[in-house]
């Protein structure tokens, strides 16, 4: 059995999903305004070994091709708090920003040179531009909590991206951030937070804590189906199991921008995926 963090073949189950699904990535319908708003998603985003990952690979990839292919996304992922809010490189093909150490050399020289994203990055302006300013990072492209689940999803690199930073882990900033940023998906844009449903080194080093992410897990997913914003906010005291979940808030406060993002109305997020990774829980969800 392969080691995922030294595989025999690095990013294998990526080649394979390349291999067997980029003709039908190519052929992906593209948004138009009949489809309506796009929902907003939050995606437990994974490291390399998700490259690894049959399965988590295919389930991405079908989440994809659920949807139409959106006219460009905009992502915020757990890996970049900077303030002010910071958006990055919009020209072709930067350079992704490899964000992780102690992985097999493979993993630093993949690719993902998706299309100029310049008109997207002055839409995102324009749309945030009654109260924040709005800075630039000229050299950042896209870290692993952006680039890793899109390569899955959109695994032809054809849809234009940009990263936002998070302004900071405070959850009712991303709360309102995703809201502002709720009428780009009546135009055909994905808003994506990237981050992970529990995210914990303890139980990974120690599979006898299982029971606090799972218990966290169950509460979050009956929160978020309730659209429960305020018992979500409050995460770190009501949410059961959270100091072991979530040591630190920044894989968790993604999920906030996504609510945000979402319409308040009745119909629930609907979850997608729903699986354990190393114990941990990488339930993704959409919301309309």
């Amino acid at each position: 059995m392969n080691d995922i963090f030294n595989p025999a073949k690095p990013a294998g189950a990526y080649d394979d999903l390349l291999a067997a699904v980029l003709p039908q990535a190519r052929g992906h319908r593209s948004w138009t305004p009949v489809d309506g708003p796009l929902p907003a998603l939050f995606v437990s985003h994974g490291a390399p070994p998700t490259l690894d990952d049959p399965i988590w690979l295919r389930d991405l990839f079908a989440w994809g091709q659920s949807l139409p292919k959106p006219r460009g996304i905009v992502i915020v992922s757990a890996h970049w708090e900077d303030a002010p809010l910071t958006i990055s490189s919009p020209n072709a093909a930067t350079p992704l920003y490899y964000d992780f150490g102690g992985f097999h050399p493979r993993y630093y020289t993949l690719q993902y040179a998706t299309p100029d994203a310049t008109a997207l990055a002055r839409r995102i302006a324009g749309t945030l531009s009654d109260t924040t300013s709005l800075h630039q990072h000229p050299n950042r492209g896209l870290d692993h909590g952006a680039f890793i689940p899109l390569m899955a999803m959109y695994p032809a690199a054809d849809v234009p991206v940009v990263q936002l930073s998070m302004p900071s882990l405070d959850p009712t900033a991303l709360l309102n951030l995703g809201a502002r940023l709720k009428s780009l998906r009546e135009e055909g844009f994905l808003v994506i937070g990237s981050g992970f449903m529990t995210h914990s080194f303890a139980v990974m080093r120690n599979p006898g804590l299982v029971g606090h992410t799972r218990e966290f897990d169950t509460w979050a997913a009956d929160a978020i189906a309730r659209r429960d914003v305020d018992a979500l906010i409050d995460y770190q005291a009501k949410g059961p199991g959270a100091a072991i979940a979530h040591p630190t808030a920044d894989h968790f406060v993604p999920l906030l921008l996504t609510l945000g993002a979402a319409d308040d109305e009745d119909r629930p997020p609907t979850t997608v995926i729903e699986r354990e990774v190393f114990h941990n829980s990488i339930r993704s969800f959409q919301a309309a």
